[in-house]
């Protein structure tokens, strides 16, 4: 067991690793709410490195970095597998070091690191005690917050890109891990394993910084997002899926005010998707000019949901065929211009073309000053 102990000041990049904002928000995205009742010291951080990257019953887990705050230290303990037959010391330790601890809080821990660990606990007869935890697993947070802006949501780059926080010592890749192991087990030196074992320190020392500012993005996004309108239109989607409509709308608003979206930095696809999300909260909210005002904007981009929702504005709120009329048409300019995909096309025109054919029936049958 290799242990290390970090003061509460300690910051990993610009981060502290404590949470000091609400986990209201996480909570409700990962539909957790138990969360909310449980002490910070409870919350354990887990990462492990394995003999293999794609899991399975004959991989182990070699190196398992586990850490949870204690007073005013965060507690890092690593337990290493020194040969297979130390397994169930191994998982006796891992028991042992989670036993006050009622959360769980890991990197794609839910598709690898929970389920390889539950079959090892498994192997020797045991009940693996990771699945009475509440676990929130980051990666998917990362990916919603972050999948705009970032090519990469790996743990690594988010270190580096979120959290600006760089290795000071010499790091391993990922995926020469489990060959370093295998080459211990042969010739027994186990001195290139000590760049492993600080990977997989940092990666746990990560986790804890990185909950935190989640915490903080999410309790006050307006103030710890401003500086990327990508990450406010991220934002603004998640709070949108949570209900919170009144967040969502200032959130869309201050991100299509925002110089990433005037200053045309943003991927047109995200910035149209975006006017079109704010759009239809106005129209659920029967906001309904504010509503036109976006899809006009859209529109001139070539957005065909905006071509659409406004031949049904004119055709069913105000009927006024005649627009009506003319937004079908733009909608089907729209369809037939040569970038458009084909298999969307065949989709869009044939119901395009019986709207334009039924709104000039009703054109026909109004009066002329209906028209």
């Amino acid at each position: 067991m290799v242990e290390a102990r970090y003061p509460v000041d300690y910051r990993h990049g610009r981060l502290a690793l404590r949470v000091s904002e609400s986990l209201q928000v996480i909570a409700d995205w990962a539909h957790e709410p138990l969360i909310l009742e449980i002490p910070q010291q409870a919350f354990a951080f887990l990462d492990i490195e394995t003999t293999g990257l794609s899991g399975g019953t004959g991989t182990y887990a070699f190196l398992i970095g586990i850490a949870r705050f204690e007073g005013d230290e965060f507690h890092l303990a690593q337990f290493f597998m020194r040969d297979p037959i130390e397994e169930p010391a191994q998982l006796f330790a891992l028991e042992e070091f989670l036993a006050p601890c009622q959360a769980l809080v890991t990197f794609n821990g839910k598709a690898f690191d929970a389920p390889l660990l539950n079959t090892r606990f498994t192997a020797h007869g045991w009940r693996s005690p990771l699945p009475s935890l509440a676990h929130l697993d980051l990666l998917h947070l990362a990916r919603r917050l972050w999948r705009d802006r970032l090519p990469s949501r790996t743990l690594g780059n988010l270190e580096v890109q979120i959290l600006g926080a760089d290795r000071i010592e010499e790091d391993v890749p990922g995926w020469m891990i489990p060959s370093l192991y295998m080459d211990y087990l042969r010739d027994g030196d186990a001195r290139p394993l000590k760049n492993v074992f600080y990977h997989n320190a940092m990666d746990v020392v990560s986790l804890a910084a990185l909950f935190n500012h989640m915490a903080e993005l999410l309790a006050n996004p307006f103030d710890r997002a401003a500086e990327h309108g990508a990450d406010l239109i991220s934002l603004a989607r998640l709070f949108e899926d949570l209900q919170d409509l009144d967040s969502a709308t200032r959130l869309y608003v201050h991100a299509l005010n925002h110089p990433d979206a005037v200053e045309q930095r943003l991927p047109e696809q995200i910035l149209l998707d975006a006017i079109q999300r704010l759009a239809m909260i106005h129209k659920r909210q029967e906001n309904l000019p504010a509503a036109v005002a976006l899809w006009e904007q859209a529109a001139r981009h070539q957005f065909l949901d905006a071509h659409i929702e406004l031949a049904k504005f004119y055709e069913h709120r105000l009927s006024n065929y005649q627009e009506a009329i003319q937004w079908t048409q733009s909608a089907i300019a729209v369809v037939q211009t040569p970038g458009f995909p084909a298999y969307e096309r065949r989709q869009w025109l044939p119901e395009l073309e019986r709207r334009l054919t039924r709104l000039q029936r009703k054109l026909a049958k109004a009066s002329p000053g209906q028209g």
